[in-house]
């Protein structure tokens, strides 16, 4: 299914990289010590695509699973120690396909996923949302869309406890970004779309300082042309404040965000239009408007994507993604830059 990208051919590949040390910022890390690494999955497709620092120390990660679960694909959680052991795993779904994308523990100690259902809902592809304790057994879960393809890739607890949500929609063969907003038990209060005639598709969102959300993915309808980079702030009732496009002629594409310290933000993906060539890390600052301050990329003539992005307590930001520039397989990828 060309939804399913499916990076890594055996089983999932999981770094989680505790003590990292790089140079400067270049187009490869430098001096970069792994401290650990854990693979999770048996001998059909699993792929983990979100993780989290959990509140004891560990981690939980979501994806899906082929050598698990009920049938086909399904949703998969796994919790870890600090150092990555695995303490349990739950899969969701049914026999159909069933994808988790991404996870946030919540203030109860629980977890919440958001991904999407073939198994369940409406039709094809609709958003799903699940509930569980802070053992992975499910609380509750809901479904959103129609007989179309509804797809959700990003979930945050928001904070009147709450969620946010953001994916995009499928309307006559065009796709427009999504942002869905439910209560604390997942019913939801209002939904809005964003984009034009052609594809509009978010990838990342988050909580603002004002309340508000700011959403990032890429834009067929707008901007330069091809794909580029998309940028949407919007206030607290999901209504579009402003947005900008970042890109060239080529394709461009913001995979995660995040606000930054000086309340701009900071943004992560590929581009096809700058770098060294090919897909290369991208990485670009901007002010609280959404107005680029600066930007760079990293990579070679191979591929390279950057799929998350996070300001350290140093006030400097780390990358995480996947590269072949060693070889013909596909790698993580970590990187730190000092600005």
């Amino acid at each position: 299914m060309k939804t399913l990208k499916i990076i890594f051919r055996c089983i999932a590949f999981v770094i989680l990289t505790l003590l990292i040390s790089c140079e400067k910022f270049e187009d490869k890390p430098k001096s970069c010590n792994l401290v650990w690494s854990q693979t999770f999955g048996d001998s059909d497709y699993d792929k983990v695509e979100s993780v989290q620092q959990t509140t004891d120390g560990g981690y939980i990660l979501a994806g899906w699973t082929t050598s698990y679960g009920a049938g086909n694909y399904d949703a998969w959680l796994i919790k870890t120690n600090a150092e990555g052991n695995e303490q349990w795993s739950r899969t969701f779904g049914d026999s159909d396909y069933d994808v988790a994308e991404s996870v946030q523990q919540t203030t109860d100690g629980g977890y919440i996923l958001a991904g999407w259902t073939n198994s369940y809902g409406a039709g094809s592809h609709d958003a799903w949302l699940i509930k569980t304790d802070a053992t992975g057994i499910e609380q509750w879960s809901q479904t959103f869309g129609s007989s179309n393809e509804e797809m959700v890739k990003s979930v945050q607890q928001t904070t009147d406890g709450g969620y946010i949500l953001a994916g995009w929609i499928n309307s006559y063969e065009d796709y427009n970004a999504w942002l869905i907003k439910t209560n604390a038990e997942g019913n939801e209060q209002w939904s809005r779309t964003f984009g034009g005639s052609n594809w509009d598709k978010v990838k990342s969102v988050q909580q603002t300082m004002d309340g508000g959300y700011i959403l990032a993915g890429y834009t067929d309808s707008y901007g330069t042309g091809n794909y580029d980079a998309w940028l949407i702030k919007t206030n607290v009732d999901g209504v579009e404040q402003w947005s900008q496009t970042f890109g060239g002629s080529n394709w461009d594409e913001i995979k995660s965000v995040q606000q930054t310290m000086d309340g701009g933000y900071i943004l992560a993906g590929y581009t096809n239009s700058y770098g060294a060539g090919n897909y290369d890390f991208w990485l670009i600052k901007t002010n609280p408007k959404g107005i680029e301050q600066w930007s760079q990329t990293f990579g070679d003539t191979n591929h390279n994507m950057a799929e998350s992005v996070q300001q350290t307590t140093d006030g400097n930001y780390i990358l995480a993604g996947w590269t072949n520039l060693y070889g013909n397989n596909y790698d993580g990828w970590l990187i730190k830059v000092e600005r």
